[in-house]
């Protein structure tokens, strides 16, 4: 699974590291900390793995920096600069563990991805392949039909994320009957949606006692369920896969909270390593009740020091996160509620 991440001047950062847990990893942080790029970065290595494209490339077709100029993801400062990305992961060989790693550096004046320079065991890498799914905020289901060809066919700007998830969407189911652990989640989430998803010329319905309703006239809620049970049901979220998304609780009504929690939390009981960014109080303590001692979970939080350079600290528990952005804010707006009652202004 992958281990660490390790990068120097690189977007928001300065210089940073960070050790993952092999199984649910949560970040919070305020707007501007990294988070979205932490996991968009983690993606691109798993990706690699299993494609063509080399890490620079993939890099900044998931950024998409303005001109595809990679060297512009390098932290901006006066005059020359560079940056470097590391990500390690272990693999097993002949019985045995072992640590490698990818590393990308390149300095800001660096145009064309091929120009940056790859190095560390990118064979290795490539020979160990990981299945690995990024679900980013905005929802992609409804918009399937006919994406792939535009996006495979004309240049528009979207990040490479949007028309990644909709090509995992539309795998083809596996072979053999369905585990009983992935069928346990499938009757977890079909009981939430009152259905299950079909596909139909590229485009994605619930399937119910009432009828088949198209994703375009369904609340995006419930299209995130039927995201989780698609990548499930096809095989995508298997044992050694993993799943990165990107505040799963846009636009969830918050009873549907308790359902995506609970597949998130069983899929890294089942093997899946997980990576979730949220900004929302009920989500995290949606995993603070769900997860056992004996779950793999780490709390990871991401601050500005004194220089406003991005930090990380970890926990293995929700309560003891420090510094913890959202329930500073909670705290804030209970003190103004009672000076409010209390006959003062409420700021």
């Amino acid at each position: 699974m992958l281990e660490h991440i390790k990068l120097e001047r690189f977007t928001a950062f300065e210089k940073f590291s960070l050790k993952f847990s092999p199984g649910l990893n949560v970040f919070i942080g305020e707007n501007g900390c990294g988070k979205t790029h932490l996991l968009k970065l983690v993606y691109a290595a798993c990706d690699v793995s299993a494609g063509q494209k080399s890490f620079a490339d993939k890099i900044n077709r998931v950024f998409l920096p303005t001109g595809e100029q990679i060297g512009r993801l390098v932290k901006r400062r006066t005059g020359s600069s560079t940056g470097s990305v590391e990500v390690s992961r272990s693999i097993h060989v002949d019985g045995q563990r072992k640590t490698i790693s990818l590393r990308l550096s390149m300095s800001n004046h660096t145009k064309e991805p091929k120009k940056a320079t790859v190095s560390g065991a990118f064979k290795q890498w490539q020979e160990h392949h990981l299945t690995s799914v990024y679900v980013p905020v905005k929802d992609m289901m409804a918009n399937a039909p006919g994406f792939r060809s535009l996006y495979s066919l004309r240049h528009i700007h979207f990040e490479e994320v949007y028309a990644d998830i909709i090509d995992r969407a539309f795998l083809g189911t596996l072979k053999g009957p369905t585990d009983k652990d992935r069928k346990r989640l499938l009757e977890i989430l079909q009981q939430s949606m009152e259905g299950k998803v079909i596909t139909r010329n590229e485009e994605f319905f619930l399937k119910s006692p009432q009828g088949e309703l198209e994703f375009t006239l369904l609340a995006e809620g419930i299209r995130k369920l039927g995201l989780l049970w698609v990548l499930i049901q096809n095989g995508t979220l298997l044992d050694g896969s993993v799943l990165l998304w990107d505040e799963p609780e846009a636009n969830l009504n918050p009873r549907l909270m308790r359902t995506v929690v609970q597949i998130l939390v069983e899929l890294q009981r089942l093997g899946v390593q997980v990576f979730v960014t949220t900004h929302n109080y009920n989500l995290l303590k949606e995993f603070d009740l769900q997860l056992k001692p004996e779950d793999k979970a780490l709390f990871h939080s991401l601050f500005r020091d004194e220089e406003r350079n991005v930090q990380v600290a970890s926990f293995k528990r929700y309560e003891d996160m420090q510094p913890n952005a959202i329930d500073d804010t909670l705290g804030q707006l209970a003190d103004r509620e009672i000076r409010q009652q209390m006959g003062g202004l409420g700021q």
